[in-house]
């Protein structure tokens, strides 16, 4: 027997709050900032960037938030723009959700997990994606049985997740300015007059890891008092990873030199390894080994909400719905998918794709509140925020159309394949 809503809210403030954090801190913030540094050439205006980026997460928290407190139920984009547009647009953003939103990104996650564990390659006899798979796995199981004790268990990786960073933040500032040899302006041939371009261009990489901002709605039927939780997980999450972004990005770009960060990836390591030695380099890579996991984990948590509810609302197999407390056959699904696209695919081509297509659904999603003229209007600052989120999202994916085509073709092939799939669904029911 089918449960109803109110019986399967097992979630409070903190772990929806937990939930848009974990989602939100990956391996972006770790590795982007040094490629953002060889284009603009100025830490000043790469923490620009990173402040530019999370105004405009935040406006996405906000617009989200508003359509959350109008439909108090599990499913994002799916639901929201099934309510408001017309099912053909739900049904195109449960299907991008499925192959770019979860399984794509899942599948990112956990082959960055891979890459900064050093467990298989040449020196280890594990064959390339065995630990990626492997954390899929785990967090399958965490998962599958029972939602509370799975977000206790994301909680308290949450927790400690923060308290490496906080120890690392805290190392950084106790050998201030001694070990800060970036300070100095000596020895700096790097020099770049601002392009509008180049930092629009570092946008682009940097939002992704802004990407989750959203993730509390994908279970908002299971998240007690909905209408008022829900909205304040997003902006507070938002918020607060926000802040962590600007505070540790100001010692990533600011300890070293520019000359030994501009163009690296592993910019988190270095910085690490400037202000504290090797020790703190190794803190740094465990705690960018335990950010993917809870990626991996929170993205195994919500994805299979969006299938469960497009499967009650008919446009996917009844087999996906929720069994008791959890939608074990839909968290199955999204594994098997996840690992299949691990085996076929890599991080760079994983990256654009998911670029250009998450940020022409989540623009979709937001642009929907346009539509609810008579239901929108208790909060004045919501339609700017919305209108500022839509446009600087759009620019964002047009500017990645123009840097990755193959990669782009791909997002709207996802996206006509969607429409095509909806119509045939239609046409058999």
């Amino acid at each position: 027997m089918k449960r109803p809503p109110s019986a399967r809210k097992k979630l409070g403030l903190v772990s929806a709050t937990g939930i848009v954090v974990s989602s939100m801190v990956g391996a972006g913030v770790f590795t982007t900032s040094g490629y953002a540094l060889a284009d603009l050439g100025e830490p000043s205006v790469v923490l620009l960037a990173w402040m530019t980026a999370g105004l405009i997460a935040v406006c996405g928290a906000i617009g989200y938030g508003e359509l959350a407190r109008l439909f108090q139920e599990s499913g994002g984009e799916y639901l929201f723009l099934s309510r408001t547009i017309h099912p053909a647009a739900g049904f195109l953003a449960g299907c991008v959700s499925l192959l770019a939103g979860f399984t794509g990104a899942i599948a990112f996650a956990a082959t960055a997990l891979e890459s900064y564990s050093g467990l298989s390659g040449k020196d280890f006899p594990l064959p390339a994606g065995s630990v990626a798979m492997m954390a899929v796995l785990l967090a399958t199981m965490m998962h599958l049985f029972h939602v509370r004790g799975g977000a206790l268990v994301q909680n308290a990786m949450v927790l400690a997740k923060f308290l490496l960073l906080f120890i690392f933040l805290s190392v950084a500032i106790w050998n201030y300015p001694a070990h800060w040899p970036g300070l100095s302006r000596q020895a700096e041939p790097i020099t770049h007059v601002f392009s509008l371009s180049a930092f629009c261009m570092s946008l682009v990489w940097i939002s992704l890891s802004y990407c989750g901002f959203n993730a509390s709605v994908y279970v908002a039927s299971e998240i007690e008092q909905t209408e008022r939780n829900v909205p304040r997980s997003l902006l507070a999450g938002t918020a607060l990873v926000c802040l962590f972004y600007l505070a540790l990005n100001f010692v990533f770009l600011l300890a070293p030199t520019r000359v030994q960060i501009a163009g690296q990836e592993q910019v988190a390591v270095i910085a690490a390894r400037t202000v504290g030695g090797n020790w703190l380099a190794e803190l740094i890579r465990w705690t960018v080994i335990v950010s993917l996991f809870t990626s991996v984990s929170v993205m195994i948590m919500t994805g299979p909400r969006v299938y469960a509810k497009m499967a009650e609302d008919g446009l996917m197999p009844r087999w996906l719905r929720f069994q008791e407390n959890a939608p074990r056959r839909a968290i199955l699904m999204q594994a098997v998918l996840a690992i299949i696209v691990i085996y076929v695919s890599t991080l760079k081509q994983l990256l654009s794709y998911l670029g250009f297509t998450l940020s022409l659904s989540s623009a979709l999603t937001v642009s929907s509140l346009f539509w609810l003229r008579s239901r929108v209007g208790q909060s004045r600052w919501i339609r700017p925020a919305a209108f500022v989120y839509v446009f600087s999202t759009l620019a964002v994916a047009g500017l990645a159309a123009s840097r990755s085509p193959w990669e782009v073709g791909f997002g709207l092939l996802t996206i006509l394949s969607g429409l095509l799939l909806y119509w045939l669904v239609r046409g058999s029911r």
